[in-house]
């Protein structure tokens, strides 16, 4: 039983080395348009004015900044960028789509945690008044 399970472990191992590196050997070196996008994008996340909708069905991710006067549409490793005058199409690779949307999304949520707290204190500030309404009654 020992032996049997060390066989298996080795040939996973085999398994495992042989398929870790196949991605990068298949991994193009990035072009300079993918580089130029994805830092419009980071760009474009940081930014202060810009407003972000995320589509919850289809998972599209949007980005507007009306002082810099583009669109961005992050969808499935898809990425367009329209200002008023062109629209860019980029395909970008599996590692760095995973980057940009993380990017994304930890955005998104440090928004969605900034307005939780603005309502939460608007809600302690009312229970204060009604709880003093309350107590001027008595």
């Amino acid at each position: 039983m020992f032996k049997l399970r060390k066989l298996f472990r080795r040939l996973y191992v085999k398994w495992r080395l042989k398929t870790k590196y196949k991605w990068l050997q298949n991994e193009t070196k990035i072009s300079e348009t993918e580089t130029l996008c994805l830092s419009i994008c980071r760009s474009m996340i940081s930014h202060a004015n810009s407003k972000f909708l995320i589509a919850p069905l289809s998972m599209v991710r949007y980005i507007k900044n009306e002082d810099l006067g583009l669109f961005v549409i992050l969808d499935e490793r898809n990425i367009s960028i329209t200002n008023h005058v062109y629209h860019y199409d980029v395909r970008v690779c599996q590692r760095d789509w995973d980057r940009i949307t993380t990017m994304y999304d930890g955005k998104t949520e440090k928004i969605r945690k900034e307005y939780e707290d603005e309502i939460m204190t608007q809600i302690k500030f009312s229970l204060k008044n009604i709880h003093d309404r309350i107590k001027s009654l008595d």
